[in-house]
């Protein structure tokens, strides 16, 4: 009996501060993502530069630092913290013998093995044929002898063209797929907005426990796991708060720093289904250091999608893993919760209740027995307080929004009572 075993690709990190942002922090989180991905951050490199070097990236003395590790440590893959041209990539395989991967192609693999439906694979592949196809040329003798003069025109010229043309048929053809996809989705988001569904949608940083909270509140059976982009796929989940509205409750794919802009053209039309969701609960991880900027990443990301001028309530998740709770973001309308164990979740559902773009109000009915199928809506979709049979019917107290209360205004015993 034989017992096969999956070992890890071991990897070396490599980061290039040149001020940017914080090189540091972004190397935390790209061993995060490395993890992600299926191979350990074994070792970590990092260099300041004013800029990088067009050749290798980084300066030839740390490349060479770099190699020796990579060759001493018996190392498989070596990962940098910026996206790489071409050229840079074919030099450092050349120095280090192995696989040299971008932050984007880091990114783009975990996206790849995360996809589950049809069109979450659909977007995946169509970012990554457009990270592909200008890096093509890049390939080295692989695809193509590009050149002048006698040894140098021949199939490899032809090969790398009919690469390129067959990358922009398939590039066609999925943005036509997934236009069909966009269609079928806004005729749904039509049928909701005419049958007054409110939406709900959870945003933010990745790993923030978004799908922890949606199981918590819809036990939809989401995957939730302790790793970044465990979710690509959003999940739509209806939710009745305790006023007797029902919402619907999206769970959206996380985002993260410096998020690459073909993934962002690629889920466009996901991310902005969530821009435009009546209401959004920036969720972020308060128990992180970097919970404002991660707040803050999520804004500035539905700013640009047109997501400006909507209720947003910050949520602060994992609140029971906070040691310092004066070092915590101190936000107006902030809800602190713990989506694991049930905490502060009734807080959660007065803010979103508070938000609702359609307030509701109490209402004292009169229904005749021939309209017991009032009564019966009444219950399903609204929030009946009380109610009692008498002689001229079935006399109720409810809490109703504007749609509800249209077809039974005539039956108010106290028309303009509203709260």
């Amino acid at each position: 009996m034989f017992e096969n075993q999956e070992t890890r690709e071991r990897a070396l990190l490599v980061s290039l501060d040149t001020g940017e942002y914080d090189a540091e922090t972004s190397l935390a989180e790209l061993c995060e993502l490395t993890d992600s991905a299926g191979a350990d951050p074994a070792f970590t490199l990092l260099q300041k530069r004013p800029a990088p070097d067009s050749a290798t990236c980084i300066g030839s003395g740390m490349a060479q630092e770099a190699a020796d590790l990579i060759s001493r440590e018996k190392l498989d893959l070596c990962i940098f913290d910026r996206e790489l041209t071409p050229t840079q990539i074919r030099n450092l395989e050349e120095l280090f013998g192995v696989r040299v991967i971008d932050r984007t192609m880091l990114i783009l693999d975990i996206f790849a093995q995360q996809a589950r439906s049809r069109e979450g694979k659909l977007q995946v592949e169509l970012a990554q044929l457009r990270y592909m196809l200008p890096r093509l040329s890049g390939k080295g003798t692989a695809l193509s002898r590009l050149g002048g003069g006698i040894g140098t025109r021949g199939p490899g010229e032809t090969k790398l063209e009919t690469d390129r043309r067959h990358i922009r048929r398939r590039i066609g053809s999925l943005k036509e797929q997934l236009a069909e996809s966009e269609s079928a989705r806004q005729v749904t988001e039509k049928r909701r907005k005419k049958n007054g569904v409110v939406t709900v949608a959870l945003v933010g940083y990745t790993n923030a426990g978004k799908s922890t909270l949606m199981n918590c509140l819809t036990q939809a059976g989401v995957l939730a796991e302790d790793k970044l982009f465990a979710t690509l796929d959003p999940t739509a989940r209806a939710l009745k708060l305790p006023c007797g509205k029902t919402v619907m409750l999206i769970d959206t794919v996380g985002l993260i720093r410096r998020l690459p802009h073909h993934l962002v053209e690629a889920f466009k039309s996901t991310l902005e289904q969530a821009a435009t969701a009546d209401i959004l609960l920036n969720i972020c991880d308060a128990s992180s250091p970097e919970a404002r900027e991660h707040l803050r990443v999520t804004e500035d990301l539905l700013q640009s999608l047109g997501g400006g001028g909507r209720p947003v309530i910050p949520v602060l998740n994992k609140w029971d893993a906070v040691e310092d709770p004066e070092a915590a973001p101190r936000l107006p309308g902030a809800v602190r919760i713990s989506a694991l164990h049930g905490q502060g979740i009734p807080e959660l559902l007065r803010a979103v209740e508070e938000n609702l773009p359609e307030k509701t109000f109490l209402v004292e009915l009169l229904l005749p027995f021939a309209k017991s199928g009032l009564a019966a809506k009444l219950r399903e979709e609204g929030a009946v307080l009380r109610e009692e049979y008498v002689e001229e019917g079935l006399l109720l107290t409810a809490r109703v929004d504007q749609r509800l209360y249209g077809p039974v205004k005539e039956y108010d015993q106290n028309p303009g009572g509203e709260e």
